[in-house]
């Protein structure tokens, strides 16, 4: 009969890694190395001159006067005294689109831009 002897198998000492030092000229580079891209980024954008037009067509203008609310005054009211050849409900459109009104809340003094196309 034959034997069989388990024995553990033989372990070699693994060396152990080596440390790595940072000295003062290493980390500058590695500062160096992560502060390119940020750099590069704004030298492209300060080279592109940040125009928000990036064809070069012209921008379309919004032409318009000016009307001072007065006390009494609707939107109704200035809409037909603006344009009284045009519908109201257009040109109160037109008035509420081009000035942001919500409500259409007027107060005494507010200066209402109207489009130049209603004005007479």
């Amino acid at each position: 009969m034959s034997t069989i002897s388990i024995s553990a198998p033989a372990v070699r000492p693994v060396r152990t890694a080596t440390r790595l030092r940072m000295t003062a000229r290493g980390r500058r580079v590695l500062v160096a190395l992560a502060a390119l891209p940020l750099a590069a980024g704004l030298a492209f954008a300060a080279m592109s001159g940040g125009s928000a037009i990036a064809s070069g067509d012209t921008v379309a203008t919004a032409d318009f006067a000016t009307v001072t609310v007065l006390p009494g005054d609707t939107l109704w009211s200035i809409a037909e005294s603006v344009a009284p050849a045009s519908d109201p409900r257009t040109v109160i459109s037109a008035i509420e689109r081009l000035n942001a009104l919500g409500a259409g809340a007027l107060q005494v003094g507010q200066e209402l831009a109207v489009p130049a196309a209603y004005v007479d």
